[in-house]
């Protein structure tokens, strides 16, 4: 399998005439509403726990393991989801995604024990790690048109881009004035609407070459994303010394390596190497993955800051997130409305990504009494102003040129790298928070409100790695991406040699 034009949209192979084209807008709207359902599930558990804790009576150190079960699943197994969309089709790997995502739901929202919370978790992230790539890989093969095709990943990605902040709302409402199990039942109503639009509007295109599942690079990238996932979480609370941490990550490390060495002998690699060797889908997933790791950690902080120091209820915390999502969705809908194909996609990247950064230095200036006015609110809507274009763009791009045989397969990479990036991040930056908390409390013993204080101070000490990781990644990403590439531009290989020169001189 040659490597496809990085500019161009998936060639329609083995596909036949586009089934989409009147129904194309409505499936966005479905595939949109699965990408929340996934999203805002990861961060409305996150507020209910303390109170799935009261009611199930486990302890704090099991409690992890409530958002752990799910990040495990969903991440070793996207690798997997992704060829299975390939194999056997996009919309019945949808289907099945959404239908088991459902009932794990359910049975999680309806758990009497933390046994059968943490199955249901589980369930919950392996039929997630079928249903992702399948959305992602719904779009590239629905929207041909390269302006069309750069719209719906703009939709998609503020969607997505915006789903966390939605889901500390949601669940902050829920938890306050239904009960904690409504955190996991409201899954059923989202799944429910991706379910009816994906069987009336979909066609489940398939490859009926039905090459062979590549069993040993699924065992080795599995394992691997396994180890990973798991030594980042117990390095959270555990350290990065212990062995429960190091060993899983570097048998992880290890494993991806051996991987990757793999797929270059196998006959049907499950991840062909030239989905990620293109310049362009690599810098398209270096940004989602740079994103995740600064956005989830500045919830994960913020959330933190105001019920712990501020004292905000769980209502309260997700209303004072409110301005990211406004940002994300301003600045996804301006550059969606065509701006994408009249500026080349490191703009998007540079500008976006500093833009992002002064919004996360505004955070590094909050303190035990600062006012939410005063840097929080405009910290929080720069970094969804800024956040939202690479996001969009890095979409696209990830994806961007990929034979229809293999759209699946790069659906998961996105999304593999979007998983990793909070587990990495979150666990990295908790560190350095915990480190800084430390030595804040060793060198200021008798200052009032100590223990608040050394905690916010860990917390903008966090942050200024958050704004130090958007400045790298403004640097690395502008720089990757080919000069010349637009998406949502023209094809055509002679126009795009003429703008890059243009654009070189």
């Amino acid at each position: 399998m040659g490597t496809a034009d990085p500019l161009t949209p998936p060639h329609p192979a083995h596909a036949g005439p586009d089934p989409h084209d009147e129904k194309r807008w409505l499936i966005l709207v479905t595939v949109c509403i699965a990408q929340l359902m996934l999203l805002v599930d990861s961060t409305v558990v996150n507020v209910a726990l303390p109170s799935a804790q009261s009611a199930l009576e486990f302890s704090t150190a099991n409690r992890e393991w409530v958002v752990t079960a799910y990040v495990l699943a969903f991440g070793s197994l996207l690798p997997l989801g992704g060829r299975m969309s390939d194999l056997w089709g996009r919309k019945l790997m949808f289907v099945v995604g959404a239908l088991g995502f459902a009932v794990a739901s359910a049975a999680g929202g309806a758990a009497q024990s933390f046994t059968m919370l943490i199955v249901a978790r589980a369930a919950q992230g392996l039929f997630g790690a079928l249903l992702a790539p399948a959305a992602i890989a719904m779009i590239a093969v629905t929207f041909t048109d390269p302006t069309e095709r750069a719209k719906a990943f703009s939709a998609f990605g503020a969607i997505g881009a915006a789903a966390g902040a939605l889901g500390l709302l949601l669940g902050g409402v829920l938890t306050n004035y239904v009960s904690w199990r409504w955190s996991m039942y409201v899954n059923v109503v989202f799944a429910a609407l991706a379910l009816f639009g994906a069987v009336t509007l979909m066609a489940n295109n398939t490859n009926p070459e039905k090459p062979r599942l590549d069993l040993l690079g699924t065992a080795l990238a599995t394992s691997g994303l396994l180890g990973l996932v798991f030594g980042a979480a117990k390095a959270q609370t555990e350290g990065w010394g212990g062995a429960i941490s190091v060993i899983p990550l570097i048998a992880g490390g290890v494993l991806l390596l051996a991987f990757l060495a793999s797929q270059r002998l196998a006959a049907y690699p499950l991840m062909p190497l030239h989905v990620v060797g293109d310049r362009n889908r690599g810098s398209g997933l270096l940004v989602l993955f740079l994103a995740t790791v600064a956005i989830f950690s500045m919830f994960l902080f913020l959330t933190y800051y105001f019920q712990g120091v501020l004292h905000y209820s769980p209502v309260r915390t997700g209303l004072a997130f409110l301005p990211l999502p406004v940002g994300i969705v301003i600045s996804a809908s301006i550059v969606q409305a065509g701006l994408v194909s009249r500026f080349p996609s490191r703009v998007f990247f540079g500008v976006g990504l500093l833009v992002a950064m002064a919004g996360m230095f505004l955070l590094t200036q909050i303190d035990v009494d600062t006012h939410y006015y005063t840097w929080t609110l405009a910290g929080l809507a720069l970094v969804g102003l800024g956040i939202g274009p690479p996001t969009v763009v890095g979409l696209d791009l990830s994806s961007a040129g990929i034979d229809a045989e293999d759209v699946g397969v790069a659906g998961s990479l996105a999304n593999v790298v979007q998983q990793i990036g909070p587990a990495i991040g979150i666990a990295v930056l908790s560190t350095v928070a915990a480190t800084a908390t430390a030595h804040y409390e060793a060198g200021h013993a008798g200052l009032d409100d100590l223990a608040a204080r050394a905690t916010v101070h860990g917390f903008t000490t966090a942050f200024w790695y958050g704004t130090a990781i958007f400045a790298a990644a403004a640097v690395v990403c502008t720089t990757l991406v080919r000069t010349g590439t637009r998406t949502g531009a023209t094809t055509d290989p002679m126009e795009i040699e003429a703008l890059a020169n243009f654009e070189a001189a």
